[in-house]
Formats: C-alpha cells, sequence, structure tokens
C-alpha cells in the first residue's frame, strides 16, 4: 500500500550535534535516515517503529527507518525528517535564489519496504 503525504526537513538538536560529532558517524546517520510519522498513519500504512519505508518523489527517492509520533505533535499527513543525505535526495535543485532549496511541503509517495528486501546491489535499504 502507497500513500502520498507531507514531508517537511528541519534541522534538530539532535542532528545538529550529531553533525558535531561527524557525518560519517553511525549517530549522526541514524538521526538523518529517520522519518518521523504520525502514529495513526503509521497503523493505517501496516508500519512499526523501525521498519523501513521508500519515500518517492519527482526529485527522486530514498529507504529511511520510521518512528512514531503522536498526532498532537504531528498531524495526519505529515513527514518529518532531519535535514541530512537522505531528506536531500527528494529536494529539488532550484533553490529560488536563497541558496537552500526548498525543503518544506515536499509531497512525496510512501511505501513499506518488504523485510529481507534487497535493491539492485544486494543491500537491504
Amino acid at each position: 500500500m502507497t500513500e502520498t503525504m507531507l514531508l517537511i526537513a528541519g534541522r534538530t538538536s539532535e542532528q545538529g550535534t550529531s553533525l558535531n560529532k561527524g557525518k560519517l558517524k553511525a549517530e549522526y546517520q541514524q538521526v538523518t535516515s529517520t522519518a518521523e510519522m504520525n502514529e495513526q498513519d503509521m497503523a493505517r500504512l501496516g508500519l512499526k517503529e523501525g521498519d523501513r519505508v521508500r519515500l518517492r518523489n519527482d526529485a527522486g527517492e530514498t529507504t529511511v527507518t520510521c518512528t512514531p509520533r503522536k498526532a498532537a505533535d504531528l498531524p495526519s499527513g505529515m513527514i518529518f525528517m532531519a535535514y541530512g543525505p537522505c531528506s536531500s535526495e527528494l529536494m529539488e535543485a532550484d533553490t529560488a535564489g536563497s541558496g537552500m532549496p526548498l525543503s518544506k511541503n515536499l509531497a512525496v509517495t510512501v511505501e513499506k519496504v518488504p523485510a529481507g528486501h534487497r535493491n539492485s546491489e544486494g543491500v537491504n535499504p
């Protein structure tokens, strides 16, 4: 089952502190490859915390881990991700003259990645 949702990418304190430790460190990679989703959306899509999801739009696609957030913290139909390599895969190159790609209200298709799925390189994305 796939569904279109709105992705909001932004800075978090965890992203900032882990960035200072290094982009190649596990902490930074974990923080920037996690999609926060409304817990009711996750239930409807048959997702559990730690499941892998593929996010896709016209700019690109990425595979990330999902984690639930209460409806009071994240409205239904929205996804939040910390800025990083995964969220950048979904941003258009055009910066509208600002030097920063548009990173808010990006329509993305959400699809559960089956457990044990391997990509074309033989890696579980």
